[in-house]
């Protein structure tokens, strides 16, 4: 334990973000699911919005600093070629 008191304030504020993040990285990796989930059930309208969810849930980890750039690109980059190769 800090002894600090810079130290434990910054603990108190590290804790807030940890869980910010994890809210943020939860949310995406459910909106990934869904869609996943639905292209594999074969329903292409239900995954079509569902895929515009997860890339917006990507986008805002991204925004947050909880994914990288090149890291949400590239999750939007697989998902568009699942509906792609399930609309196919």
């Amino acid at each position: 334990m800090p002894n600090i008191k810079s130290a434990k304030k910054r603990v108190k504020i590290i804790e807030k973000k940890t869980l910010r993040n994890n809210m943020i990285k939860s949310g995406y990796k459910t909106a990934v699911k869904k869609f996943e989930e639905a292209v594999n059930a074969g329903k292409i309208d239900e995954a079509k919005v569902l895929f515009s969810e997860a890339t917006r849930k990507i986008d805002q980890a991204c925004s947050k600093g909880v994914l990288v750039k090149n890291t949400a690109a590239r999750k939007k980059s697989n998902l568009s070629k699942k509906l792609n190769a399930a609309m196919a």
